[in-house]
């Protein structure tokens, strides 16, 4: 007789995770969203002199980290959640407000790890369709809301589109959900935001108790092996429901001293974003010379929609032949398209050349 595992497990769905961890440099790895430069002299230098104390635990409550995040962010240190990864502090968000009986409301398609936090807790899952925009359709995720309703997360970029819902439709939104409902913005790729101040929705937190604003080190400032994120809370009994969940020491001693160190670097992580925004737009105009429609990026990839009667399988796989490796749409919940990492401009030149073979 085997082993007789919780009826969850057959529920979790399998995170659907890119190829390319063990190649080599030459291979344009474009398919997880992770910068294509590496983290500072001076950021890993932090981890280094951390890692020499390893035989010591880390700080369990992430204090100097969380308060250099309340310098940066203005928020209060008692309502920042730290984790390994935002998925971290997402995934305990679940623990601590999900059960059978209850409701979680997302877009879909949108970040893979979603479906997970009804799997796991039992609660019901409420997909909500993108708009024709491929942008979050906000009234008819309010009009989702009932009484059992619980988490209601947008993810904004959103992953896989990288579409952006502005901050006045968010204001309306969270004016219209009642307090009962925990309302997250997963914002692990706000600050490659252009059409608005990326820091604009932090103004949201102090009018509105109910809501979590999800942010990354994994993304912006290169440390996605490292697994840091945080959560903003606007209320401090947020931060304390996601800790009693979880097991301690959950932000490794090197993680945060890199994080730490990374915060004071801001005007180099700007030179980075810029750099990546204008390559983004020039990408977006080279995949769109080919006959492919892609979608407003407010993100470091893009959403590509390939030419009428291309094979997306066919297209993925003689693109990783010429090893460069990008992520299929299907698998994201949008068959047809291509999720595509902002990289380095060769790698972008290798890109359309070899699409320009595999789809005209």
């Amino acid at each position: 007789m085997g082993l007789n595992f919780a009826d969850r497990i057959a529920r979790i769905p399998v995170y659907p995770a890119a190829d390319g961890y063990a190649l080599d440099e030459r291979v344009a790895l474009l398919a997880s969203n992770e910068a294509p430069f590496a983290p500072l002299p001076e950021v890993v230098r932090a981890a280094e002199l951390a890692a020499s104390s390893a035989h010591r635990y880390p700080d369990p409550s992430s204090g100097l980290l969380r308060q250099a995040l309340a310098v940066r962010t203005g928020v209060p240190a008692d309502r920042i959640a730290t984790g390994n990864g935002s998925c971290d502090v997402l995934l305990a968000l679940g623990e601590a407000l999900l059960q059978p009986g209850r409701e979680i409301i997302y877009a879909w398609p949108a970040f893979s790890m979603y479906p997970h936090l009804a799997a796991t807790t039992g609660a019901t899952a409420i997909a909500v369709p993108l708009d024709s925009s491929d942008r979050h359709d906000l009234a008819a995720m309010a009009d989702a809301v009932t009484e059992e309703t619980r988490l209601l997360l947008i993810c904004n970029p959103n992953n896989p589109t990288s579409t952006l819902v502005p901050l006045n439709e968010l204001e309306q939104l969270l004016e219209s959900v009642p307090t009962t409902v925990c309302v997250v913005l997963d914002e692990a790729y706000r600050e490659f935001v252009t059409s608005e101040e990326p820091d604009a929705t932090l103004s949201l937190l102090d009018r509105h108790p109910n809501l979590v604003i999800l942010r990354t080190f994994s993304k912006v400032y290169g440390l996605a092996a490292l697994r840091v994120g945080y959560g903003l809370c606007g209320d401090a009994e947020i931060q304390t429901a996601v800790n009693q969940v979880r097991q301690p020491f959950m932000c490794n001693g090197a993680a945060q001293a890199a994080a730490i160190e990374a915060l004071e670097h801001s005007e180099e992580i700007q030179r980075r974003v810029d750099l990546m925004t204008e390559e983004r737009e020039a990408l977006a105009v080279g995949l769109v010379a080919l006959g492919c429609h892609v979608a407003e990026s407010q993100a470091n990839f893009l959403w590509v929609e390939l030419p009428s009667g291309s094979d997306e399988q066919a297209v993925v796989a003689g693109l990783a032949e010429k090893e460069i490796l990008v992520r299929a749409g299907a698998a994201l919940g949008g068959p047809g398209f291509l999720r595509v990492t902002v990289g380095l401009p060769e790698q972008h030149q290798r890109l359309l050349g070899a699409l320009a073979d595999l789809v005209c």
